[in-house]
Protein backbone atom coordinates (compact mmCIF):
# COMPACT_ATOMS: atom_id res chain seq x y z
CA UNK A 1 0.00 0.00 0.00
CA UNK A 2 1.42 3.35 -0.89
CA UNK A 3 0.18 5.76 1.46
CA UNK A 4 1.60 10.02 1.66
CA UNK A 5 -0.71 12.61 2.91
CA UNK A 6 -3.95 12.80 1.77
CA UNK A 7 -5.33 16.34 0.84
CA UNK A 8 -8.22 17.07 3.11
CA UNK A 9 -10.25 17.64 0.39
CA UNK A 10 -9.82 14.26 -1.02
CA UNK A 11 -10.42 12.62 2.58
CA UNK A 12 -13.39 14.76 3.08
CA UNK A 13 -14.43 13.98 -0.50
CA UNK A 14 -14.46 10.23 0.36
CA UNK A 15 -16.29 10.71 4.22
CA UNK A 16 -18.96 12.84 2.47
CA UNK A 17 -19.59 10.11 -0.12
CA UNK A 18 -19.50 7.20 2.63
CA UNK A 19 -22.10 9.06 4.49
CA UNK A 20 -23.98 10.26 1.53
CA UNK A 21 -23.98 13.59 2.34
CA UNK A 22 -24.81 15.53 -1.29
CA UNK A 23 -24.25 18.69 -0.14
CA UNK A 24 -21.01 18.06 1.46
CA UNK A 25 -19.82 16.07 -1.37
CA UNK A 26 -20.65 18.41 -4.08
CA UNK A 27 -19.02 21.64 -2.12
CA UNK A 28 -15.26 19.88 -2.56
CA UNK A 29 -15.98 20.55 -5.92
CA UNK A 30 -14.87 23.63 -7.84
CA UNK A 31 -18.04 25.56 -9.27
CA UNK A 32 -16.91 24.04 -12.27
CA UNK A 33 -15.47 20.66 -11.50
CA UNK A 34 -16.33 17.43 -13.27
CA UNK A 35 -16.58 13.75 -12.73
CA UNK A 36 -16.01 11.03 -15.31
CA UNK A 37 -16.97 7.63 -14.33
CA UNK A 38 -18.31 4.56 -16.06
CA UNK A 39 -17.13 6.66 -19.43
CA UNK A 40 -18.79 9.49 -18.84
CA UNK A 41 -18.16 13.14 -17.68
CA UNK A 42 -20.49 15.08 -16.15
CA UNK A 43 -19.64 18.99 -15.26
CA UNK A 44 -20.88 21.37 -12.33
CA UNK A 45 -22.14 20.59 -9.12
CA UNK A 46 -25.65 20.18 -10.17
CA UNK A 47 -24.55 17.71 -12.67
CA UNK A 48 -22.17 15.93 -9.88
CA UNK A 49 -25.36 16.05 -7.84
CA UNK A 50 -27.20 14.31 -10.15
CA UNK A 51 -24.58 11.41 -10.94
CA UNK A 52 -24.22 11.00 -7.56
CA UNK A 53 -28.30 10.77 -7.00
CA UNK A 54 -27.96 7.94 -10.10
CA UNK A 55 -25.63 6.39 -8.76
CA UNK A 56 -26.71 5.94 -4.94
CA UNK A 57 -30.26 4.76 -6.77
CA UNK A 58 -28.48 1.77 -9.00
CA UNK A 59 -25.67 0.39 -6.53
CA UNK A 60 -25.34 0.05 -3.02
CA UNK A 61 -21.44 -0.67 -2.21
CA UNK A 62 -18.72 0.11 0.13
CA UNK A 63 -15.40 1.87 -0.71
CA UNK A 64 -12.24 1.46 0.86
CA UNK A 65 -9.65 3.42 0.40
CA UNK A 66 -6.00 1.17 -0.19
CA UNK A 67 -3.41 4.11 -0.60
CA UNK A 68 -2.69 7.24 -1.74
CA UNK A 69 -0.19 8.86 -4.05
CA UNK A 70 0.96 12.33 -4.91
CA UNK A 71 1.57 12.66 -8.61
CA UNK A 72 2.08 16.09 -9.32
CA UNK A 73 1.61 19.26 -7.32
CA UNK A 74 -2.07 19.18 -7.14
CA UNK A 75 -2.87 15.89 -8.01
CA UNK A 76 -3.56 12.81 -6.03
CA UNK A 77 -4.75 9.19 -6.93
CA UNK A 78 -6.40 7.32 -4.20
CA UNK A 79 -6.69 3.28 -4.71
CA UNK A 80 -9.75 1.73 -3.51
CA UNK A 81 -11.61 -1.74 -3.55
CA UNK A 82 -15.36 -1.08 -4.07
CA UNK A 83 -17.50 -3.67 -3.21
CA UNK A 84 -21.68 -3.68 -3.52
CA UNK A 85 -24.26 -5.20 -5.70
CA UNK A 86 -22.84 -4.34 -9.21
CA UNK A 87 -21.30 -6.64 -11.76
CA UNK A 88 -17.85 -7.87 -10.89
CA UNK A 89 -18.06 -6.91 -7.29
CA UNK A 90 -15.74 -6.87 -5.61
CA UNK A 91 -13.41 -4.19 -7.83
CA UNK A 92 -10.32 -2.09 -7.26
CA UNK A 93 -10.66 1.49 -8.69
CA UNK A 94 -8.64 4.48 -8.81
CA UNK A 95 -10.10 7.55 -7.88
CA UNK A 96 -7.47 10.26 -9.91
CA UNK A 97 -8.19 13.77 -8.18
CA UNK A 98 -7.38 17.36 -9.74
CA UNK A 99 -7.47 19.80 -7.21
CA UNK A 100 -7.92 23.72 -7.72
CA UNK A 101 -7.50 26.10 -4.88
CA UNK A 102 -8.33 23.62 -2.58
CA UNK A 103 -11.43 22.23 -4.09
CA UNK A 104 -11.26 19.03 -6.45
CA UNK A 105 -11.17 20.43 -9.97
CA UNK A 106 -11.43 17.19 -11.71
CA UNK A 107 -12.43 13.44 -10.30
CA UNK A 108 -11.49 10.30 -12.80
CA UNK A 109 -12.76 7.45 -11.39
CA UNK A 110 -11.63 3.79 -13.51
CA UNK A 111 -9.98 0.44 -13.23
Amino acid sequence: MRTTTTPEIVTRYFRAADAGDLDALTACFTEHGAVTDEGRTVRGRDGIRQWRRDLESKYTYTVEVTGTETVADDSYVATTTVEGNFPGSPVELRYEFVLSDGLVDTLRIAP
